[in-house]
């Protein structure tokens, strides 16, 4: 169409509005009004509502077409025809609204049935838990003892130097000190750095009776740096035997009985000579590898043996600060690190993985030992019970036997 027509057309159109009475323009807005509500109404979804908002409201929609009424009508028509328009808008989102807010209500009313829980149906199980491997590894020892008629005693984590050193044989000036470094609190306390000041505090309450058969686990700190093999915290368990008559050859046959329960039947052990400050004399025990029954592999570098814990017979020095008098008396004493048995047991080349919290990393760990540990009905303990710390002298702790 050229562009003359479309501009004759335009106001052939404009003649024809101005044409059409006021009265008329009402009733067809009227009209409009009312057929709006009923579609407003009719909307049965949330999406057919918005429909029916832009072809009402639109830029475009049905009530724009009466905004171009109002601006072709003469001045003096406008006002009472922008009055019916404006009420006419209102009535209609007033509509829009209610009809809005129903469908929402309707819609979390559904949401709601349809998610509602039947009371009725069997619940869903618990996913069951794992005791971490470490504390596996250390009721597994517990167990062990404890049948060979040993009790388990725990101190504190905080030690005084003197149940620490001082009365394990290791004086101030002693070199062993040195031995690695520790984290001291005050000058006279510290953090243990093994579990022996149990046995001097367990010898001190037997004020010298025997026979004195028991087992410390514990946690121990030291400043180590930590990496693949090393921790500045790790855990330990020691075992300190006193009576008359107790000979090297009763501690040998102990870790024998001790390294078949928690290796195999087919575990031996070997004696090497050490130093210890507060046995004498003192031994490195290896038991026979895992992996390759002794033949010698990667694992064992070649040797057929694993190194696992400490030993000693009771120095008479640190008999004496227990209390008991070593012409009369003797014991043995031993220790081993529980993260070395675990690594050993699974098969682990990196002690960090035993603390990085990760289930799915500590899992496995777990399920490889079966069986639960021996607990008694009443307190669901390990059998024999455990010996609580004493209330007062917290204190540190030395180098282990492990």
């Amino acid at each position: 169409m050229a562009p003359k027509e479309r501009s004759r057309g335009k106001e052939a159109s404009e003649e024809r509005l101005k044409e059409r009475s006021l009265e008329e323009e009402k009733a067809a807005l009227s009209t409009l009004a009312e057929a709006g509500r009923r579609r407003i109404a009719a909307a049965k979804t949330p999406e057919a509502l918005e429909a029916v908002r832009v072809q009402l409201f639109g830029k475009k929609g049905e009530l724009a077409r009466f905004q171009a009424v109002l601006r072709s009508l003469p001045p003096e028509a406008r006002p009472a025809f922008g009055q019916a328009l404006n009420a006419a808008r209102s009535a209609l989102e007033a509509a829009y609204g209610e009809r809005k807010a129903a469908l929402e209500a309707a819609a979390l009313e559904a949401r709601l049935a349809a998610e509602a829980i039947d009371v009725t149906l069997p619940g869903e199980p618990l996913a069951p838990g794992a005791r971490h491997p470490l504390s596996l590894i250390i009721e597994e020892i517990e167990e062990i003892f404890v049948s060979m008629g040993y009790r388990v005693a725990e101190g504190p984590d905080v030690e005084w130097d003197r149940y620490n050193f001082e009365m394990l044989n290791i004086p101030k000036d002693h070199p062993a000190r040195e031995m690695q470094d520790s984290f001291y609190l005050t000058e006279e306390m510290l953090l243990r750095t093994h579990t022996s000041p149990v046995q001097v505090r367990e010898m001190l309450k037997m004020g010298g009776k025997t026979p004195l058969k028991i087992i410390c686990p514990g946690n121990v700190y030291r400043r180590d740096t930590d990496d693949a093999t090393h921790s500045h915290m790790f855990t330990q368990v020691e075992g300190l035997v006193v009576g008359e008559g107790v000979r090297m050859s009763d501690l040998k046959g102990t870790l024998e009985a001790f390294a078949r329960r928690l290796f195999g039947e087919g575990t031996k052990i070997r004696l090497r000579p050490s130093y210890f400050p507060f046995t004498e004399p003192s031994a490195e025990v290896d038991v026979t590898c895992h992996a390759c029954g002794g033949a010698g592999c990667r694992v064992c570098k070649g040797t057929g043996w694993l190194e696992v814990l400490g030993a000693g017979m009771v120095h008479p020095k640190v008999l004496e600060a227990g209390g008991y008098d070593p012409e009369r008396v003797s014991g043995f004493a031993f220790g081993l690190g529980v993260e070395r048995i675990a690594m050993i047991k699974f098969g682990v080349d990196d002690i960090r993985q035993f603390y990085l919290n990760d289930a799915r990393v500590l899992r496995p760990f777990a399920a490889d030992l079966a069986g639960p540990p021996l607990v008694t009905a009443e307190a669901g303990v390990p059998a024999g019970g455990r010996t609580a710390p004493e209330e007062t002298g917290a204190g540190p702790a030395a180098p282990g036997l492990e």
